[in-house]
């Protein structure tokens, strides 16, 4: 896995590629919580080029969102393809997490 990072409107957005599972996940919660502890901090999650996320990298963006809110921070994901959505879907990980359709969409709803 590696991830990309772009700033847009003050926004992070990170942008996972590749797989977050038991190996990499550890590297993927480290990114997302250094990213929302900045107080008001908010995190666009590009899904874009995710090919697999597995419970390890659910958990990581659990405990990323349980550290972004007495932070002040936010967490949105984006561009999920249809077999991510479907794991989001199953752990009922979507009444988690605002999802928009693209990383534009997701720094517009922070903006």
């Amino acid at each position: 896995m590696d991830i990309n990072e772009e700033t847009r409107n003050g926004i992070l957005i990170l942008k996972p590629a590749g797989r977050v599972d038991s190996g990499t996940a550890g590297a993927f919660e480290a990114r997302l919580v250094q990213a929302v502890s900045n107080n008001g901090a908010s995190v666009v999650v590009d899904m874009a080029q995710l090919a697999y996320i597995s419970s390890a990298g659910l958990r990581a963006l659990l405990v990323a969102a349980k550290r972004a809110r007495p932070a002040g921070s936010r967490i949105v994901l984006a561009a999920m393809s249809a077999s991510i959505r479907e794991v989001f879907d199953m752990s009922g990980f979507t009444s988690l997490f605002e999802i928009h359709a693209n990383a534009d969409d997701a720094v517009k709803a922070l903006s």
